[in-house]
């Protein structure tokens, strides 16, 4: 039998229900003796039709039980209903009583405001009789010598009373006419100034003893007397000797700042006017003393004393900066007025200090260098210097007239003349200027100021110093014709110029732009650093090319000195045990030198494009060379290993067309060689298509059995 509170349960599932009655009849089964737990469908029935009409009853006595539940509501209802109805007419007649008093009280007011104004109007005059009285009392006593003194004015606990009389009687007595009251009049301002002095010793007492609200008192009686600027002063005076400055003015002098400020709020009616004196005091008395205490022990030290400056400016406009969250009154341009006031001198001059310090650092550091090297420095400038190069490019003058570089050679031992190290000083100085032109300029002169600094690097870096290295690079590379092997030193010069000018362009992107990018000077400062680097690169890329025409002629000069006519038209049929000739050997060695030189000094397209030019001016070496012999059968075979040495090492040059022009060749060589009958197949072949029959013809005559064959009749 189920349960009410079964059914009652909030997580009562009906399904669930039935499988748990289900379960139950099966395991009476087995509970029974049944284990082969087959289904007895009739017992299940019955168990279904008993629970069913156990449901039924139990909803019959629901049923019962709701009925009763709903006649007793119905009942509270109506006992509800009355008692409601009861307390409406309760509240009804409530309402109509408060009503009848709020009337009452009404009427009542009325009147008492009716009698107030009838007592103030009796009683205002007569107060302000009674205060006349007062004051015609005390101003009789300052008339009279013989009168004694009020107490009044004696005594220190009625001060407040004193200030009181003694202000309105000193406002009366400066109507009054001198000759008559002169006397009345003076005795009156001496206890005015006296009380008035009396009030600020009280203030700066209360100021010492923390007391706020008693400062307060005195403060708002002070703002009637002269001397309420003399009570400022003195509450700014106090705070200033109160400063603290152990180990850094700046971080003391803030939270300084926000104590004075909240003190001034709790004490002054007037707060921003008194912490805009208290600030005024302190930069134009403690800041500037500071200030020129730090800069005047630097004065003769230019470098130190442009540090102190930017350091000491940007802290103070830090501080500046922290002030502006104050108020301190309607004046926006209040602090950077004091600012002014503190560094104004030194930012008048400043300009012309900085510029030039930044051209004495920098020609120090330039003599320095020249003189670690022991080297004095030479005037390049009928030798087209970089002077040169900037007048004739601005007057559109071609190229092609300009003298870039001399013709004789000068040898300094593969001294570059170019140091990252110099290079990398003269840009801090130039970095340094920058960033204190940015705080100290105006800012109307800010793009001025810092391009003509950048101006100046350029000179010192790019002019005086890559440009004199790029000339006395030109002057160490040998002639077409060198007796000497060549070094090629201009190589490392041209590395270094391009890294240091790239540290330049980092500097112009990161420093100057900032400072010129919204100034009409940006593209004139851009155009002028594309003129440089154009100018340079032209010089780099002459320089290049006659390292390259030196290389080549020192190739020449190999193989005219090594290579002998015997080597290729030898009298025996014997193989050397060499796999080429000498000559070749020592241009080899020079090539793969000159071609490592050119991997570790040159980066980008730039190694690419000069590797690529030396390997088709080395190509056109040796093809010149190899046409100017003649070759029997076994010189033929002695040139195709030379040739196949070539384009080996042909090979460093990491070039498609260079490695192709040597295979060519090497097809061409292959042509001394091949039987007379066959020379007609090869040439009309598809390897040698692209070759013009002139030069293929010139190979072929270089054949000794040339015309002891008739190879010319062969190939018509």
């Amino acid at each position: 039998m189920s349960s009410m509170k079964e059914f009652e349960n909030p997580y009562f599932e009906p399904s669930h229900f039935v499988e748990q009655l289900a379960w139950r009849v099966q395991g009476e089964n087995k509970r029974n003796g049944d284990e082969t737990g087959t289904f007895d469908a009739k017992k299940m029935l019955i168990a279904f039709e008993c629970t069913i009409e156990e449901l039924k009853l139990m909803s019959m006595k629901m049923d019962e039980k709701i009925k009763k539940e709903e006649l007793s509501l119905q009942s509270e209802r109506t006992r509800h209903a009355v008692s409601v109805d009861g307390l409406r007419k309760t509240n009804k007649k409530a309402f109509t009583n408060f009503q009848e008093l709020d009337e009452h009280i009404s009427s009542v007011a009325t009147k008492v405001v009716h009698l107030g104004d009838q007592l103030e109007g009796v009683n205002t005059p007569r107060a302000r009789d009674q205060e006349a009285q007062k004051l015609i009392h005390y101003f009789f006593m300052f008339t009279n010598e013989f009168e004694p003194q009020a107490e009044i004015f004696s005594d220190p606990f009625q001060l407040n009373e004193a200030a009181d009389v003694i202000q309105k009687l000193y406002l009366i007595a400066q109507e009054l006419p001198s000759d008559k009251f002169a006397h009345p009049k003076k005795r009156i301002t001496d206890q005015y100034i006296t009380i008035e002095s009396n009030l600020i010793s009280e203030f700066d007492n209360a100021h010492k003893d923390g007391d706020k609200q008693r400062m307060r008192e005195l403060a708002d009686i002070l703002l009637n007397f002269k001397g309420y600027n003399r009570c400022v002063e003195s509450f700014i005076e106090t705070n200033q000797k109160s400063l603290q400055v152990f180990r850094d003015i700046y971080d003391d002098l803030m939270p300084i700042c926000r104590q004075v400020n909240f003190l001034t709020q709790e004490v002054f009616s007037t707060p921003e006017l008194v912490m805009g004196k208290f600030v005024q005091c302190l930069y134009q008395q403690v800041l500037k003393c500071h200030v020129q205490h730090r800069l005047g022990s630097t004065r003769e030290d230019t470098d130190k004393f442009l540090s102190q400056l930017y350091e000491l400016y940007a802290r103070t406009s830090k501080l500046t900066k922290g002030l502006g969250s104050f108020r301190l009154g309607s004046d926006s341009n209040f602090l950077n007025r004091q600012m002014k006031h503190v560094f104004g001198k030194y930012l008048d001059d400043y300009v012309k200090l900085e510029m030039d310090h930044l051209k004495s650092k920098m020609t120090e550091h330039l003599r320095l260098y020249y003189k670690s090297l022991n080297h004095t420095k030479k005037r390049l400038d009928q030798q087209g210097g970089l002077h040169e190069l900037q007048n004739k490019l601005r007057t559109k003058t071609p190229l092609s007239n300009l003298n870039l570089g001399g013709s004789s050679h000068v040898d300094y031992g593969g001294e570059p003349f170019i140091s990252q190290e110099l290079s990398l000083n003269l840009i801090n100085e130039s970095k340094h200027a920058l960033t204190r032109c940015k705080l100290l300029s105006n800012q109307s002169d800010l793009a001025v100021n810092a391009v003509n600094i950048f101006k100046l690097l350029t000179h010192y870096l790019c002019i005086d110093h890559i440009d004199y290295a790029l000339e006395i690079g030109l002057q160490g590379i040998p002639s077409n014709e060198p007796k000497t092997e060549p070094q090629g030193y201009f190589i490392d010069v041209a590395r270094q110029a391009n890294a240091v000018f790239h540290l330049l362009e980092k500097q112009f992107s990161e420093l100057l732009v900032p400072l010129i990018s919204s100034s009409p000077m940006y593209s004139q400062c851009v155009q002028e650093k594309r003129e440089i680097k154009e100018q340079m690169e032209a010089k780099i890329e002459n320089g290049l090319d006659r390292t390259l025409n030196c290389w080549c002629g020192w190739i020449k000069h190999i193989l005219s000195a090594e290579q002998k006519k015997s080597d290729f038209k030898p009298e025996t049929e014997e193989m050397p045990t060499e796999l080429s000739t000498q000559a070749c050997a020592k241009v080899l060695k020079f090539v793969e030198q000159q071609a490592g030189k050119l991997n570790a000094c040159l980066d980008g397209k730039n190694v690419g494009a000069v590797r690529l030019e030396f390997g088709i001016r080395f190509h056109r070496v040796i093809l010149d060379h190899l046409q100017s012999f003649t070759y029997n059968s076994m010189g033929a075979m002695l040139v195709i290993c030379d040739v196949n040495e070539y384009r080996r090492t042909a090979k460093a040059f990491t070039s498609g067309l260079v490695n192709s022009l040597f295979e060519m060749l090497h097809a061409l060589c292959n042509l001394l060689v091949v039987v007379p009958e066959n020379l007609k197949q090869i040439i009309t072949g598809e390897q040698m298509a692209g070759l013009d029959r002139s030069t293929v013809m010139s190979f072929v005559q270089l054949r000794a059995d040339f015309k002891t064959a008739k190879i010319a009749q062969q190939l018509k």
